[in-house]
Parts: structure tokens; C-alpha cells; sequence
């Protein structure tokens, strides 16, 4: 019996949401795809698979390493699980140490997040790139002046355009208990990461750092197995005993969930070898593609193996794509696009937790 995707997701426990997701990862594609409108539908038969990989990303397992899990036999499984569970417990250890030191701290009126120092500094090299230097716009005509979902621009609330390069040069930091939210955007690209906090106290809270401070301080929170987030009049990273102290800049910024929001579903979907794209980007200034279900083509000249659905004709600045591309994590990228006008989404299997946004070019003809 099939079960449409809202059904199958109560059944096991997934939201269809992630659904789609694992869809697009190719971990558990539907059982059948409708054709003239595109929906999802599931079989019972599947339902041992998808409890599975409900249960394996409970526990936070990676995602290549679910990949593994869902098509091995059950005793290598096992194995499996052991092993990661190994590694919450050591970093249970050092989570444990960080709460007896917030334990300290609870008359105060910070917003205190404990973040895994890898993830952390993971996060900040995927986003601060993203954030405006004040430099000349990037060669091409672009579709829109910021990444939004009309080709218009992002809302700025108000600010003059000296106060708007000011905010773009900066890092958003959105603070909440089930997520820490990363966000930057130079115009023309949008990079959003989220992180799970093994820790939180306070309320939630929202600031803006520069993009290079923040940057200047990745490699030395990389170093920590755990690092401390506090929010007051200023932004703390507290790694042990050391800390390093980032100004923060008082200033609204654009809304860039509206540009998230608005997205349309894409005409064109298609998963390419991220380094091999990369490749075909170098030393060019703008680059146009013919892209279909099969292959991702620059006329006669190049040609790479894709797989997805739909086709499409669209143009990038390539280093724009190529800064998107080298953000990216895992071999292959997916690309998500809804019309040669609007944002591209850039996605990566192995790392669901960061989405990037790309405005394509007009091209001539």
C-alpha cells in the first residue's frame, strides 16, 4: 500500500521535511514519484529502513557513516553504534566540565552556549567567506542586487548603504537552545550553517560580529574539544582557560529568513562532482551551463556526469560558485535550481546543516 510522504512521516517518525532530505542524500528515496506534480510516496516495505535511519541520526551519527549503517548487516551495525557511542561519552567528559563552570555563572543575564570546538570552527569557515569585504562588485550583470527570492534586494531595515556595508561585513549569530544559527551574505551569495549546542543557559539572543574577527579566532577554537559561547555586552569564546573577546556590532540585520521562506521549488536538481566543478571554474570570469538530468555541459567544451532531473540554462560568476563549491564538504554537490532569475541553492549530502545560496547572471541570448 503507498503511503503519501505526510503518512509514511508519522508513521516513522520523521518529518517530512527530513524526508525529502534523505530523498535528495539518496538514502531513502520514495517508492514512487508522481510525475505530473511531484509527490512523494512511500511503501510499507520501507518502513524497517527508515526507522533505522531515524534511529541512527538520534544519536547523531555522521551522515556518511549512516550511509554505511543502513545496507550492512546488523552485527556491523552494532559495531558501528558502539563505536560512535564511544565518542559521546569522551565528549560527555569534557560537556560535563564546561556545565559545572556555567554552574557558576546562573545569577548572571548571559546566554551561554557550549559548542564542540571542530564543529564550531567548521561553521565559521563555511559562513565568514560569505560576508562583504566593501570591494567592487563581482564581474558579470548580476540577476539582483543580494540573493533574494524575486532578484530584488535583501531588506536592510532602513539602513543607509555605509550602514548596510557595515552589516554585511559582519557574522549574524542567532542563539537558541536546540540551535546556534550562522548567517552571511555579500549581495550576491547567502550562507547560513546551524550547530547544536551540547550545552545552554539563558535566553535566546541574536548579535553581530565582524566576519574577519570571527575568522581570526577559527583555527584557535578548532583546537578545543569544547568551547564556551557567552553573550553580554560583548561575544566571549571561552577554550579552557584561555578566552578571546569579539566586539559586537549593534545594528539590525537584513532578513534573510524571507529569502528562505520564499524560495520556490526547483525546476532543476541535480548532484555533480564538487571538485571536478571546481576545476571547470578555473580562470574564468563568468560561465554559463546547460544542465540536464545526465550532464552539466559549458557548449562543446566541457561536459561532467550529473544526476537529477529536470534541465535548465544557467549562468554564474565562477568565483562566486567556486567560493560556494570550496565552503561545501564531501565529494559531490547538490545543486537546486528554481529559475535562471532566482538563487541557487548549493547543498551538500554529507552536511545537511549548511545551505548556500548563489545569485546566477543574465546571459546574452
Amino acid at each position: 500500500m503507498r503511503l503519501t510522504i505526510s503518512e509514511f512521516a508519522r508513521v516513522v517518525g520523521l518529518a517530512p521535511s527530513a524526508l525529502r532530505f534523505y530523498d535528495d542524500c539518496g538514502l531513502l528515496p520514495p517508492a514512487f514519484v508522481d510525475a505530473a506534480n511531484g509527490y512523494r510516496y512511500y511503501d510499507r516495505s520501507q518502513e524497517p529502513r527508515a526507522r533505522l535511519l531515524r534511529d541512527l541520526r538520534e544519536i547523531d551519527l555522521p551522515l556518511p557513516e549512516v550511509r554505511i549503517a543502513l545496507d550492512a548487516d546488523p552485527a556491523d551495525v552494532a559495531d558501528l553504534v558502539r563505536s560512535h557511542l564511544r565518542t559521546l561519552e569522551a565528549k560527555s567528559t569534557a560537556t560535563r566540565a564546561a556545565a559545572e563552570r556555567l554552574l557558576t555563572q546562573l545569577l548572571s543575564h548571559q546566554t551561554v552556549a557550549t559548542l564542540g570546538g571542530p564543529e564550531l570552527a567548521s561553521a565559521i569557515r563555511q559562513v565568514a567567506p560569505t560576508a562583504a569585504r566593501r570591494t567592487a562588485s563581482p564581474a558579470g550583470s548580476h540577476s539582483g542586487d543580494r540573493p533574494s527570492p524575486g532578484g530584488g534586494s535583501v531588506p536592510a531595515g532602513g539602513l543607509g548603504e555605509s550602514g548596510l556595508e557595515v552589516v554585511l561585513s559582519c557574522v549574524l549569530i542567532e542563539f537558541s537552545p536546540d540551535e546556534i544559527t550562522f548567517v552571511a551574505t555579500d549581495r550576491y551569495r547567502l550562507s547560513v550553517r546551524t550547530v547544536r549546542p551540547t550545552e545552554f543557559d539563558g535566553a535566546a539572543a541574536r548579535v553581530l560580529v565582524q566576519a574577519e574577527e570571527l575568522a581570526a579566532v577559527g583555527r584557535w577554537v578548532a583546537a578545543g574539544d569544547v568551547v564556551r559561547v557567552e553573550v553580554d555586552s560583548g561575544l566571549r569564546l571561552v577554550r579552557g582557560d584561555e578566552s578571546r573577546e569579539l566586539a559586537v556590532v549593534d545594528a539590525e540585520y537584513p532578513a534573510y529568513q524571507q529569502i528562505l521562506d520564499g524560495l520556490t521549488p526547483p525546476v532543476c536538481r541535480v548532484v555533480v562532482d564538487r571538485v571536478g566543478l571546481l576545476d571547470v571554474l578555473v580562470g574564468r570570469d563568468v560561465v554559463a551551463f546547460d544542465i540536464d538530468s545526465e550532464s552539466l555541459r559549458i557548449g562543446d567544451e566541457v561536459k561532467l556526469d550529473a544526476i537529477g532531473s529536470g534541465s535548465v540554462r544557467v549562468g554564474f560568476t565562477a568565483s562566486l560558485l567556486a567560493a560556494a563549491l570550496e565552503a561545501s564538504v564531501g565529494p559531490d554537490v547538490l545543486l537546486e535550481i528554481c529559475e535562471p532569475a532566482r538563487p541557487v541553492v548549493v547543498r551538500s549530502a554529507d552536511q545537511g546543516t549548511f545551505t548556500t545560496l548563489v545569485m546566477p547572471v543574465r546571459l546574452d541570448g
